[in-house]
């Protein structure tokens, strides 16, 4: 059976040549669509005209106006065989769905769609960064760990200005990132607006293939004692696994705790958020998906927790988005884990993936996430409870002042307290 999904990452869009994309939630049933036809009688579905909801908007909506506007191309442009018929229904369908003004709802063609795809296996091509659009202003959300954008210096809330001496400031995300992509070996050259120094920096960054490792972990040593330390980089499709046989290795070791290590991660399955925060997590909610009808759903640990007692430190940064917030949401809320770092990225929405006739796709947002208390994530982002930030210069320097507070709050004693 084909299969639509709800995403639960940050408003990316799907270029394997670029960046790791939209990392995908929970699997939904898909919607059959068979032709060109039902595909914009479906995109069609849902809006307002003159205030009211439209129920039928292939009868309600006169679309003579795109029809004549299409004829008088026929009729008068100079390069009639620029007149590609798909193309056009591409870009009719995109601006319908932009026109929505939410940056999350997206419509992709089918050379987006598998790239979107691909993103999940954690190999790619290109610069390495995460991008998204806000207020009309494409930024980084956060560069991959290991990649060019993230060697040359890139960091999250980066406003891109220029591409190759190109003015990209009026220009949608999906033409940033046709400027960005290319051949691996070839350099492009990006100019951004860094609000944290009120600056602007050029970058020139070789565009290489990247592997992604989903998840690595190790053991730090300190005079007090030792520390397990998982990072994970992605909720893609091995992470569940691979975060199990992490903390089995890691049980054998006499450890004072664990780092949980969740920055500049943009997000993935829904379900391995939950798998995870069950691995730690006696009973409760993980998160709640509340949709514009009816009672929120919630999703519940598993019940079969591995490591509920390990005390825990979860460190969260500005490229913490999505799976990534539900997941250290759900353990502050729960007081299992004190979360150490800055705010997060607040990405609180969720969007399912609809398969259209000849690979392309359409990404809708439906619901919105909450955490276990009710807080909106979308609206507050996670907030740490131990507020330290990791400047350039302290990664220039090889310092890292959240790890270090990470580990001195695990030999503190203090409690995270209890429900």
């Amino acid at each position: 059976m084909n299969k639509s999904f709800r995403i639960g990452t940050m408003v990316l869009l799907p270029l394997v040549t670029l960046f790791l994309g939209w990392q995908i939630g929970a699997t939904y049933e898909q919607a059959r669509l068979h032709d060109i036809s039902e595909q914009l009688e479906i995109l069609y579905g849902g809006g307002e005209v003159d205030g009211e909801i439209l129920s039928n908007p292939e009868e309600e909506v006169d679309l003579s106006l795109l029809w004549g506007v299409w004829r008088l191309l026929i009729k008068h442009y100079i390069e009639p065989t620029n007149l590609q018929a798909q193309e056009m229904v591409f870009g009719a369908v995109t601006g319908l769905v932009n026109a929505i003004g939410d940056p999350y709802t997206v419509f992709m063609t089918p050379q987006e769609n598998t790239e979107f795809h691909q993103s999940l296996e954690g190999t790619l091509e290109g610069i390495g960064a995460e991008l998204t659009m806000r207020d009309n202003q494409v930024l980084v959300v956060a560069p991959l760990k290991g990649s060019p954008a993230a060697s040359a210096g890139l960091l999250p809330e980066d406003v891109i200005l220029t591409v190759d001496g190109v003015d990209v400031t009026e220009e949608s995300l999906a033409q940033v990132v046709q400027r960005i992509r290319g051949p691996k070996g070839t350099t492009v050259k990006i100019t951004v607006f860094r609000p944290e120094s009120n600056e602007q920096k050029s970058f020139e960054i070789v565009r290489q293939s990247i592997h992604v490792p989903s998840v690595e972990w190790r053991v730090t040593e300190t005079e007090s004692g030792s520390v397990g330390v998982i990072e994970m980089n992605q909720f893609g499709d091995e992470t569940v696994p691979e975060i199990a046989e992490a903390l089995n290795e890691l049980r054998s070791e006499d450890l004072a705790g664990l780092v949980l290590d969740i920055r500049f991660n943009g997000g993935g399955y829904l379900e391995g958020a939950v798998d995870i925060a069950s691995m730690f997590l006696t009973d409760g909610k993980v998160v709640s998906v509340e949709r514009r009808d009816g009672d929120p759903v919630n999703h519940y640990v598993s019940g079969r927790p591995t490591d509920p007692e390990i005390p825990m430190v979860v460190l969260i940064n500005k490229g913490s988005a999505s799976a990534s917030e539900i997941l250290a949401g759900a353990l502050q809320d729960h007081h299992r884990a004190a979360i150490v770092g800055i705010q997060s990225f607040g990405k609180g929405t969720v969007q399912e993936v609809f398969e259209l006739p000849g690979s392309a796709s359409i990404r809708i947002t439906t619901a919105k996430w909450l955490t276990p208390s009710g807080r909106d994530i979308g609206a507050e982002g996670i907030v740490p409870d131990i507020t330290v930030d990791r400047t350039q210069e302290d990664l220039n320097a090889g310092r890292d002042p959240q790890m270090d507070t990470a580990i001195e709050w695990l030999f503190s004693g203090e409690d995270v307290g209890a429900e």
